[in-house]
């Protein structure tokens, strides 16, 4: 499994840690999930990171964006804090906004094989235009497969309005 689990004794490693440490390339590893007390029951969990950084590929130029990432819990859940410092150790890496949206999924299903997940980013324009790649999926032979064919299938049904960028 990719990035770490509580350890025998229920311990998360980063949570209250005050000796942290801020990769600042691409980061998997730090990563860590703790059991999901209602695996019985479908929720979603939702994450705003407003705050996204990565770099162009080919100009080495920031990009900024919030990302949000919503899923459905199986056995295990992500930690929030690793989870911040994943999205942060995108600051110096270079990828193109398609890209860090699909890793960041393509990791946490690696992580935790959720029931269903969703990343979003919405990225502030460079350029003169801004881009906004959805990504999502749903466990291979349950009713979440559907669920992702759906939303991704109506995904810009209703166009938000944009008044911030």
């Amino acid at each position: 499994m990719s990035g770490r689990e509580k350890n025998e004794a229920g311990e998360i490693t980063l949570l209250g840690s005050q000796k942290t440490e801020y990769k600042s390339d691409y980061a998997p590893e730090v990563l860590e999930t703790f059991p999901n007390k209602h695996p019985e029951n479908d929720y979603f969990v939702k994450f705003n990171c407003p705050e996204f950084t990565s770099l162009c590929p080919i100009t080495g130029q920031p990009d900024f964006a919030t990302i949000y990432i919503s899923y459905v819990p199986n056995e295990v859940m992500v930690e929030s804090k690793s989870l911040k410092l994943y999205l942060f150790s995108f600051r110096n890496h270079g990828d193109f906004h398609e890209d860090c949206v699909n890793i960041i999924m393509k990791d946490l299903i690696k992580l935790m094989d959720p029931k269903y997940i969703e990343v979003w980013g919405k990225f502030l324009p460079r350029g003169g235009i801004s881009i906004d790649p959805y990504c999502n999926y749903g466990k291979s032979g349950t009713r979440w497969e559907g669920v992702a064919w759906d939303r991704l299938s109506r995904h810009d049904m209703h166009p938000e309005s944009i008044d911030n960028r």
